[in-house]
């Protein structure tokens, strides 16, 4: 699997881990990448006016997480949208899965807030459960709850939304096992050949209808769920991909917009070489700030004085003689890096990563594999969600200049020598994209003229989507606004009081934050 769909899947991790905590769990327990069927339970009562078929399914959080969140109603539906929106004529279709999340205390309703978690690849569904458990738990905040409905949705083709599956649960083991930088000639042709292998699978299962998957075709299925729920504007918060999805609907359906915040931006101008090299400058650089906290609080860093040291030290000695796991697998190199990359997703699994490599030291890869599974959504009976098979379908449906094996190769070495640890990783990571069967239909990147302002959100610390995409993304919209966290991980809302009172006004009265506005990390 390709570092680079890795590395952009994270939102699910940033949303999520931030809400958990210690009280609830950071993924669905379901690995299939069918999810819970929407819909389940006994009738409740339509909002009015939209045509979803709400119907009461508060056997999502209770799957989830066990229970529901107190004071809140949870109900499904499904819509059924254009596999094409292009030749809806053909009158084959997708079904759209979302949820509606309620509080019982609700007054003043506004309308519905729409949300992404990005990716691609991420649960709305299952996001929206996760930010309906309050303040306490890093959820949405009892102002926005009280007066909007929180509608999450499976974008087409993710979990319960008809989810493409094409990558044995074997190959995605032996991608992410593999060596993050293949060195060797052979390690790379091998590397070449297993993504390869992927993209050849894809193509055979799905054909011409991979170019279906596309963010220019969610973003229209957006406009579909906003009349459905009965809105006549749009107000959306989306996270990570979901600012690229947020984005490319600004420039399709500028007027159907209330308000907008893109939270992690992607730059839709950026090549597909550059975006790479983006993230591999913002990974290097966010693990940079992790070995200085380590330097500098030694007492919760067991790696202290030279996290990098001891997590280039341990990579290598994994490449020697990995640490085997209970399970089977061995803790490789590719595993390690994996447990790295999401770590860096929120500075409270900093400990948790200098824990795990000094463990490993001694012999025990549970910590590794914890963190490497988590991001995987890879299940302990050695399954995995479709979250990769949907972020693979998505990325190089957008995808027409992706580049190819002896660029791929060139780029490994000289990106090595720029950002030391992510950087050849990333450059390989671009290789299923090289190999994509599929037509490609890429996203816009202009001016989203006659939409009302748009809030970007930038942190300064955040690993997968730099901040300096953020002035990049608002300035391209030419309605963008920026808001600055000088906080570390990706993504941030809801962080701090002052990034939530800064976006909370504008989601509620609309009241844009003032020009130039940074929150502070604490």
């Amino acid at each position: 699997m390709p570092r680079r769909l890795r590395l952009v899947a994270g939102i699910l991790l940033a949303t999520v881990l931030a809400v958990a905590g210690c009280t609830v769990p950071t993924f669905a327990p379901d690995g299939s990448g069918e999810g819970t069927p929407a819909g389940n339970g006994s009738a409740a009562p339509s909002p009015g006016a939209g045509t979803a078929d709400w119907r009461n399914c508060d056997n999502v959080p209770e799957e989830l997480v066990g229970r529901g969140a107190a004071g809140m109603s949870y109900d499904c539906a499904t819509i059924q949208v254009p596999k094409n929106w292009d030749d809806k004529a053909s009158g084959e279709t997708y079904d759209v899965a979302l949820i509606r999340v309620r509080s019982k205390t609700q007054k003043n309703r506004i309308g519905s807030l729409l949300i992404n978690p990005g990716g691609p690849g991420g649960s709305g569904i299952d996001t929206a459960v996760y930010l309906s458990y309050g303040e306490a738990l890093g959820g949405l905040p009892t102002a926005v709850t009280d007066q909007f409905d929180v509608i999450g949705f499976d974008p087409r083709g993710v979990g319960r939304s008809d989810p493409i599956k094409c990558i044995s649960a074997a190959d995605q083991d032996a991608s992410f096992g593999a060596a993050p930088d293949p060195v060797s000639q052979a390690a790379f042709d091998s590397f070449v050949a297993l993504n390869k292998k992927i993209a050849t699978e894809c193509g055979a299962k799905y054909g011409d209808e991979l170019v279906n998957f596309s963010t220019v075709q969610a973003s229209k299925d957006m406009d579909a769920i906003r009349e459905a729920v009965g809105d006549s504007k749009m107000t959306y918060l989306g996270f990570s991909y979901g600012t690229l999805l947020g984005a490319t609907y600004a420039q399709e359906f500028p007027g159907n917009i209330r308000a907008m915040v893109l939270d992690g931006a992607v730059d839709p101008k950026q090549s597909y070489v550059q975006g790479s090299e983006s993230q591999a400058k913002g990974f290097e650089r966010a693990f940079t700030n992790f070995s200085n906290w380590c330097k500098a609080t030694p007492a919760k860093c067991p790696i202290a004085p030279d996290a990098r040291k001891a997590v280039t030290d341990a990579m290598a000695a994994a490449d020697k003689s990995a640490v085997p796991y209970t399970d089977g697998r061995k803790a490789t190199s590719g595993w390690i890096f994996l447990a790295v990359i999401s770590s860096l997703y929120t500075e409270s699994s900093w400990v948790t990563l200098a824990s795990a490599v000094a463990r490993l030291k001694q012999g025990d890869a549970k910590g590794i594999f914890t963190l490497a599974d988590q991001y995987a959504e890879r299940k302990p009976n050695g399954t995995y969600s479709n979250l990769f098979d949907a972020n693979l379908a998505v990325n190089c449906a957008d995808t027409k200049d992706a580049p190819g094996v002896d660029e791929i190769r060139k780029l490994q070495g000289e990106w090595r020598a720029k950002y030391p640890l992510f950087g050849a990783s990333l450059a390989v990571g671009m290789l299923p994209c090289a190999f994509w069967p599929g037509e490609r239909e890429p996203y816009p990147a202009g001016a989203a003229t006659g939409a009302p302002p748009i809030v970007v959100v930038g942190t300064t610390g955040d690993p997968a989507t730099p901040y300096e995409n953020t002035a990049d993304l608002a300035n391209m919209l030419g309605v963008g606004h920026v808001l600055t966290w000088e906080g570390e991980g990706h993504t941030a809302y809801p962080s701090t009081r002052c990034i939530v009172q800064a976006v909370d006004n504008y989601l509620i009265d609309l009241q844009v934050p003032p020009e130039g506005l940074r929150c502070p990390a604490k």
